[in-house]
């Protein structure tokens, strides 16, 4: 089955502008399949999870966080639950604003610490190129990172596969999937 996906967005649970069910309702207009919620660590409040999980939508729907890490400086990994899997995306890595060697060393040092599954290779749904051709020892998925409902939809992970939150994970770690934007003519497909 073709599924298409974002594996970052944000609700009012910490800084985003929407409800879960009215990001989720977005993703769903625009032709997704699944969505991962990955609020903010430090603002979301203690019934989250539970909150999360009452949600009833048409979208597969995974309850992630963004983890604040603090690595020479504070980093953001998403921490995504499948049923019985995780994945974990070393975010917007651009953001860092230090040259190509120095992000590839702040990946791994938290690689170290926690189990970097994927690396976004997008700021805010933006192609960030430069990350595209790093030697990066881990599949790059482009995300949206979206807060808004304008930030739906700008980049997203496309695969075959079952629909099926662990079969997802799987896909993304072992790279069997591919990164579209709905800037192509931007950038290039």
């Amino acid at each position: 089955m073709h599924l298409k996906g974002a594996l970052h967005a944000h609700t009012t649970f910490s800084d985003g502008a929407l409800a879960v069910e009215a990001v989720c309702e977005t993703y769903r207009g625009l032709g997704f399949d699944f969505v991962a919620i990955t609020d903010h660590d430090f603002l979301v409040r203690p019934d989250y999870w539970d909150c999360l999980a009452r949600v009833r939508t048409d979208v597969l729907l995974f309850a992630g966080m963004e983890l604040t890490v603090f690595e020479k400086g504070y980093v953001h990994v998403n921490r995504i639950r499948g049923e019985r899997d995780e994945l974990h995306i070393f975010n917007h890595p651009a953001d860092l604003n230090l040259p190509l060697r120095r992000i590839i060393e702040r990946i791994l040092a938290v690689a170290r610490r926690l189990p970097i599954d994927a690396v976004e290779l997008t700021a805010r749904g933006t192609r960030i190129p430069e990350l595209e051709a790093a030697k990066l020892p881990f599949p790059k998925v482009a995300t949206d990172d979206s807060h808004t409902r304008a930030g739906c939809g700008r980049a997203w992970v496309e695969m075959d596969s079952r629909r099926d939150k662990d079969a997802i994970i799987r896909a993304i770690r072992e790279g069997d999937f591919w990164n579209c934007y709905a800037d192509a003519g931007r950038y290039g497909s």
